[in-house]
């Protein structure tokens, strides 16, 4: 049955503002524990808090007249911007680029008083980003053995040059900055006028533009201003409940049909678990309902102005939970008449639009819920409260056009989705439509073009907002999951149903060329510089490991006695195998390296060791150990030989007692051809 699927959002600037914002977000949501950590610290010993100590709020002097300096200040001034600075850095360029991000950070820090989270914001990622262009100017040009002196001198040298930058240009400038921003802020408190943002922050919430201001903006500035009084309004702008609560709370007694029946348990996961995105959909439904939501947040507003109310550190999620354990101790009364103020208001404008509306709510809150997530941008990881986790999958949309594009994705894109594609690929077949085109990849090549995506149950949240139009499938087992027979059903009935099956050439020709940047699935020649894939000399039938681990180093020592690679990519076979799993099933496992490795393979190589008693590989028996490595596709040819042959148990059988390696080698065919 072909059924909806959301359509790739069009590029536009809101669509550039969210990704702004989600990347300021990936910098301050790793690191809200630190935060919560300081907000209690805070809470408990400043010399306002529950329980003042000197020593550890840092006021008043010690015995020697010495002022004390805390933990509070210290963790706001360094801790803090330092961990989000390594954050930033480490998403642009992974460790090496957090490192520097950190070193440069440490000189705006160091240039003012403040505390730095917007200069930390921006070094992190200015740093790592520069680290990463000047690596590549020498790229390729280091001699053999002073890779680790020019590294780590280059990192050393450049994070101590960015931190002479801060110190001396950038922290001026973030400085004024904030001045100004704080100014602005102040002006709007001071003239009754902060509940007007509302009429920004509610529909941009809707929009999920609410990241680039409350961690691009609010947080920063609530940060400096509850430093200086122990608390700040600022963090409950975006962050009350409020507001979304009242909506649901109007569907709970006026709306219709299905929006009716899922509220209270959205009211639930909303106010308690804080994931606020639960009620786009019911908004999304009746967009008139914004001006509840803005009337909610005004009032909730308005009422921690009056009451001088605020939270000590953000409430991350937005959960009343969160809320009260941030609350400032003399801001319990304000801040919770604010959530219920704010409720109340948005109930009852709420409900005036649904008993006054011919619609009561009662459209398709999955319509509404994949427009949601089409604006987002990647599937909801709540939306299967709203309408059921359509199916059992991991996917958002099931396909109208029919399915000509799938792809394996692992960490490497080399084995283990090799592997599985090779079996999927036979499948297909033999239901009789070898045009469907099947490829592996790696996550981090993978664009949204596919029609199928399949990935070990692991790794699929990393692939999913890559390929969010896709319909994903999530596996535990490459060999012979049951999943499978479902992928080859899909095929079947989307070839064979609906007006897209009358153009499978378009499709096949979208196919192909979706295929840029995969592993094609078609096998390759398998020798390079006279050296074949699969060599008697790689081939071993009582390898000697009695454990998971000794077994890759066994694997690994093959290709490394042929050249193939070197002791890096070994030591990436064990990085990838703690990473997820390569147990195939059948007593299968087929370590490989990372994405990142590739560069240590010399040239396309496979070991085979056999354990006739077979070896504990996290709780799988494994009887055969196949090493890979793979340059391009050269590899694939005999991975789709290993896939045949460990899909028939026959097969597998005559693999365990073969006596010669020739036998091994027999059964594979001439995969060297």
């Amino acid at each position: 049955m072909a059924t909806e699927t959301v359509a790739k959002p069009r590029t536009s600037l809101r669509v550039g503002v969210q990704k702004f914002g989600t990347f300021l977000s990936g910098m301050i949501m790793p690191n809200i524990g630190a935060f919560i950590a300081w907000g209690l610290i805070t809470a408990l010993f400043i010399k306002v808090g529950w329980i003042p100590v000197a020593e550890l709020g840092g006021f008043g002097t010690n015995a020697e007249g010495v002022p004390n300096v805390g933990i509070v200040g210290p963790m706001v001034k360094y801790l803090l911007p330092i961990l989000i600075a390594y954050t930033g850095g480490r998403m642009v360029y992974d460790v090496r680029g957090g490192v520097v991000g950190a070193i440069a950070t440490m000189g705006v820090i160091a240039g003012t008083d403040s505390p730095m989270f917007i200069g930390a914001m921006i070094m992190g990622p200015l740093g790592a980003w520069t680290m990463k262009q000047l690596d590549r100017l020498w790229d390729g040009k280091i001699r053999p053995g002073f890779e680790m002196l020019v590294n780590n001198f280059s990192a050393g040298i450049w994070g101590a040059a960015l931190a002479l930058g801060g110190f001396y240009g950038l922290s001026w400038v973030v400085q004024r900055f904030t001045e100004g921003a704080g100014a602005v802020v102040g002006f709007l408190v001071n003239n009754g006028l902060l509940p007007l943002t509302s009429i920004f922050i509610e529909p941009a919430k809707v929009l999920f533009l609410n990241n680039a201001i409350n961690h691009g903006v609010l947080t920063p500035l609530g940060i400096q201003q509850s430093l200086e009084q122990g608390k700040s309004i600022l963090f409950l702008l975006e962050a009350n409940p409020g507001p979304g609560m009242g909506i649901l709370l109007a569907y709970m007694f006026f709306g219709r049909g299905a929006a009716k029946a899922s509220a209270p348990g959205a009211a639930i996961i909303h106010f308690f678990g804080g994931i606020h995105e639960i009620y786009f959909p019911y908004v999304l439904m009746k967009p008139i309902l914004i001006i509840a939501a803005i009337g909610g947040g005004m009032t909730g507003i308005a009422t921690l102005a009056i009451t001088n109310s605020g939270l000590v550190a953000p409430a991350a999620p937005g959960s009343i939970i969160a809320v009260i354990a941030q609350t400032s101790r003399d801001s319990y009364i304000g801040v919770i008449l604010a959530v219920v103020l704010a409720t109340t208001v948005s109930f009852l404008i709420a409900s005036l639009i649904l008993r006054t509306s011919k619609n009561k709510g009662e459209d398709d809150l999955s319509a509404a819920t994949s427009r949601m997530e089409a604006m987002k941008g990647k599937k909801s990881s709540v939306s299967s409260a709203l309408v059921g986790d359509r199916g059992g999958r991991s996917d958002v949309a099931v396909l109208t056009r029919p399915v000509q594009n799938i792809v394996f994705a692992c960490d490497a894109g080399m084995g283990s989705s090799a592997m599985g594609a090779s079996v999927l690929r036979n499948k297909i077949k033999a239901a009789g439509f070898p045009d469907v085109k099947v490829t592996n990849s790696a996550i981090a090549n993978l664009s949204d073009t596919y029609d199928v995506v399949i990935t070990h149950q692991d790794l699929t949240e990393r692939a999913q907002p890559k390929t969010s139009s896709a319909v994903h499938y999530s596996v535990d087992n490459f060999m012979n999951s049951p999943k499978y027979d479902e992928i080859v059903e899909l095929v079947k009935t989307s070839n064979t149903e609906g007006p897209a099956a009358a153009h499978p050439t378009g499709a096949a020709e979208a196919a192909a060329a979706a295929t840029h940047g995969a592993h094609a699935a078609e096998p390759a020649a398998a020798v390079v510089e006279g050296k074949g894939v699969l060599l008697a000399e790689s081939v071993v039938l009582n390898g000697t490991a009695r454990d998971r681990d000794s077994a890759i180093d066994e694997a690994g020592k093959l290709l490394l006695d042929r050249g193939a690679v070197d002791v890096s990519y070994v030591h990436a076979m064990h990085e990838r195998e703690e990473s997820v799993s390569t147990y195939m099933g059948s007593f299968l496992a087929i370590p490989h390296g990372t994405n990142a490795a590739k560069d240590h393979i010399m040239h396309s190589a496979v070991s085979i060791v056999r354990y006739p008693e077979g070896i504990d590989w996290g709780g799988k028996q494994v009887k055969f150990v196949v090493g890979v490595a793979g340059i391009n596709n050269e590899h694939l040819h005999i991975l789709s030989s290993i896939a045949k042959i460990f899909t028939n148990k026959a097969q597998v059988a005559e693999l365990e007692q073969a006596t010669t390696v020739e036998e091994v080698l027999e059964l594979f065919g001439k995969v060297n051809a």
